[in-house]
């Protein structure tokens, strides 16, 4: 097997994507701005049949992928097959644990945004996760340094699209899109040098990246052999969130209308994408693709408690 395909990519996405749809409302998808090679992607958090909008349940179900996001393919796939040969659930268990204990404790964590980066690629995008990157952390209470993730996706002409990923959670929309935007562009514009940001992940992804099965995993770990033709075409681009404080929400004990924050959305993605507009352009992304979604929330500051909270973590 010389390169991967875009059935070979899709065969290896986890989870069901209609779930989403539970937790999150679409509000609008694929948003260009001219002159950019962006896409903007905005969801709210979805409104249940009590008026209400459920920040816990949404990161009850990131929870729930939790082995899915933090534990390489690989080892997912021969836990499945060690408890189907003795008819237990014993390896699978081990890893949600193993999975759980990779997380920080810290109250400012950003684990959760960079997960809910994970669920939307896979499961929104259909770009799968090929880098593990909470699989190399030596210490739980430290940040792997490098990017969020890693995702792959295949262009029509057969180029491997590698989706470098970063994530932020602030109070402050225009915080979270200047912090998100910077952090993400070296990645994509800095030089092929042995120096550059990207180097480090590289490195691991010619010897770590995982597809699960061994055949199609040799056959991606060749795009990033740099003795290898196929190292001339791989192209860079990006796949970001922000989430933000949003002011349409209901307080906690009010009635929200689904109708009414999805209007108030839509307005104020105006905004949004001009404020990521002109930080393209500062950074000096204007011609990159990059995938970033828009993501207000009843507060920021919730959604990290909410999350470290569902995964039995209490913060420090």
């Amino acid at each position: 097997m010389s390169e991967i395909t875009a059935d070979d990519l899709t065969s290896t996405l986890t989870g069901d994507p209609n779930a989403l749809d539970v937790h999150l409302t679409l509000i609008e998808r694929d948003v260009p701005i001219e002159g950019k090679s962006v896409k903007v992607h905005c969801h709210c958090l979805t409104v249940d049949g009590n008026g209400r909008v459920q920040p816990r349940r949404l990161a009850e179900f990131m929870r729930n992928a939790v082995v899915d996001y933090a534990i390489p393919r690989s080892k997912v796939a021969e836990a499945k097959a060690r408890d189907e040969k003795f008819n237990s659930t014993e390896a699978v268990t081990a890893l949600v644990e193993r999975a759980k204990r990779s997380f920080t404790d810290l109250a400012k964590t950003g684990e959760g945004g960079e997960m809910l980066l994970f669920l939307l690629a896979e499961r929104f995008l259909g770009l799968p996760q090929i880098l593990c990157k909470m699989d190399l952390k030596t210490d739980s209470r430290m940040h792997y340094h490098g990017a969020d993730g890693v995702y792959a996706g295949i262009s029509p002409d057969g180029m491997l699209k590698l989706y470098w990923g970063e994530s932020k959670v602030y109070k402050d929309v225009n915080g979270a899109i200047r912090d998100c935007l910077e952090s993400l562009a070296p990645f994509l514009i800095e030089p092929e040098h042995e120096n550059a940001e990207r180097e480090r992940d590289l490195l691991l992804l010619s010897d770590r990246a995982d597809l699960s099965d061994p055949t199609l995993t040799d056959a991606l770990r060749r795009y990033f052999d740099q003795t290898s033709t196929l190292s001339n075409r791989v192209q860079y681009c990006g796949v970001a969130l922000v989430g933000f404080d949003a002011p349409f929400y209901p307080a906690e004990d009010g009635d929200a209308v689904a109708e009414e924050i999805a209007e108030e959305s839509r307005e104020a993605l105006l905004s949004w994408t001009k404020t990521i507009e002109n930080r393209l352009s500062t950074e000096k992304l204007d011609k990159v693709e990059i995938q970033l979604f828009c993501i207000p929330l009843p507060s920021a500051n919730g959604f990290r408690s909410a999350f470290l909270d569902a995964m039995g973590i209490e913060s420090k």
